[in-house]
């Protein structure tokens, strides 16, 4: 019998969240995600890959004309930008979602043996675990994955959040019950 399908036992534990998730919540997140998947571990050798070999060719092309043309200039910012997402990626996307997590505010999240439901001033969501059956763990955060290709469905379970009597350890192994740890 799948976890996801079994009956849940009347003493399982329930462990409480109360936060205010954040930029660096969601950038922690990302990075996680980018490891566990196909193309964000291809993204993280083939873009610095391809930045070197866009900055060599441009600085190569300059040393023999002995002058900047556009195309050596343009190969040579193509190369840096292909690092510059390398390297920070993860921080500017994360930060593409500051407006909406400054509107959504206090979170207060229930995990339990049924799922996870998340509720903010504006509005209710119910995560089951068969929706992301997948999670990690980083320094700040569990971060539950959904199970496509790319992991796009994504739940960010701050550890800070976590209310007295439970702890980081309660919440691992309620997740553990249900999820795969990756």
């Amino acid at each position: 019998m799948n976890t996801n399908d079994r009956a849940v036992p009347r003493d399982e534990r329930t462990v409480e969240l109360v936060h205010r998730t954040t930029t660096a919540d969601i950038a922690q997140a990302l990075r996680a995600r980018e490891a566990h998947t196909a193309a964000g571990r291809r993204k993280r050798w083939a873009f610095p890959l391809a930045g070197t070999f866009g900055i060599g060719v441009g600085v190569l092309v300059t040393v023999s004309d002995e002058t900047v043309s556009g195309a050596s200039a343009g190969l040579v910012a193509a190369g840096l930008l292909l690092w510059v997402i390398t390297l920070f990626g993860p921080a500017l996307q994360a930060r593409a979602f500051r407006g909406l997590l400054e509107k959504t505010g206090e979170t207060r999240t229930v995990v339990d043996g049924s799922g996870v439901r998340l509720t903010s001033a504006d509005s209710e969501t119910r995560v089951g675990w068969a929706a992301q059956p997948r999670y990690v763990e980083t320094a700040d955060t569990f971060v539950m994955l959904s199970d496509d290709k790319g992991a796009v469905g994504m739940t960010v379970l701050p550890k800070r959040g976590i209310l007295p009597p439970a702890d980081a350890e309660a919440l691992r192994a309620l997740l553990d019950a249900h999820l795969r740890r990756l």
